[in-house]
């Protein structure tokens, strides 16, 4: 009997240990927890939108609780504008990855019209965030100390490509780079937020692999297009 009591202790402890290296993880981890908070929370408000997303569900989901989440972040609109500001962070530094000022202003210009709209595709959730604060007519967005600062300097180097471009003869003057994005942002988002009404109105299948490649080549031409100096 003193055997099994004490083997059935020795268990207990053993299931014990685990959950406390985890606890002790999670403090000496702050980075991760938030991290996977807001990896989490960024799932929930993709596929539910801000009203029905639940803090339980993200707590659960991160493998944390929602005290944590409280404490990394406040409440449940602050982790919903975190959650704004990191996705916008994620393509911005995406973007900055492709070197635009290094690349001739055609190719700089043809390789962010298919690098956004490869990104709308491998990141469909970040259409769904941006379609969330739109419903909410951006009024958490307008409070963020971090987005209008990143957008700037993403917006300072495209008006170097196309600047260059201008220089060189290559586009036509006069181009303003909020314009451009916007027209290379509208192409992709449009087609995506819309697929599958499209898909039934014309009848094709607008989603299948050769209907997607073929459309980012028409978002590079069209947008190509527009910039161009005649000659």
């Amino acid at each position: 009997m003193a055997d099994t009591v004490k083997s059935g202790s020795a268990a207990v402890q053993n299931e014990e240990k685990p959950k406390r290296r985890r606890n002790v993880s999670q403090v000496r981890n702050p980075e991760r927890t938030r991290a996977a908070i807001l990896e989490a929370a960024r799932r929930e408000v993709a596929l539910k939108g801000l009203a029905g997303a639940r803090v339980d569900v993200v707590a659960r989901r991160a493998g944390t609780n929602k005290r944590m989440i409280y404490h990394y972040f406040g409440d449940k609109d602050a982790l919903y504008l975190a959650v704004l500001e990191d996705a916008y962070q994620h393509i911005r530094n995406a973007e900055r990855r492709l070197d635009l000022a290094r690349k001739p202003p055609e190719e700089g210009l043809r390789e962010l019209a298919l690098f956004t709209w490869h990104y709308f595709l491998d990141h469909p959730e970040f259409l769904s965030i941006l379609a969330t604060e739109n419903l909410n007519q951006a009024r958490y967005l307008r409070q963020s100390r971090t987005v209008a600062e990143m957008h700037s300097n993403f917006i300072s180097e495209l008006e170097n490509v196309l600047q260059r471009g201008i220089a060189e003869g290559v586009f036509r003057s006069g181009l303003d780079p909020v314009d451009v994005y916007v027209t290379i942002a509208s192409l992709g988002s449009f087609y995506l937020s819309n697929r599958y009404t499209l898909s039934t109105i014309f009848q094709r299948d607008l989603v299948a692999p050769a209907e997607l490649e073929r459309w980012g080549q028409h978002i590079v031409e069209t947008v190509l297009a527009t910039v161009r100096a005649v000659r």
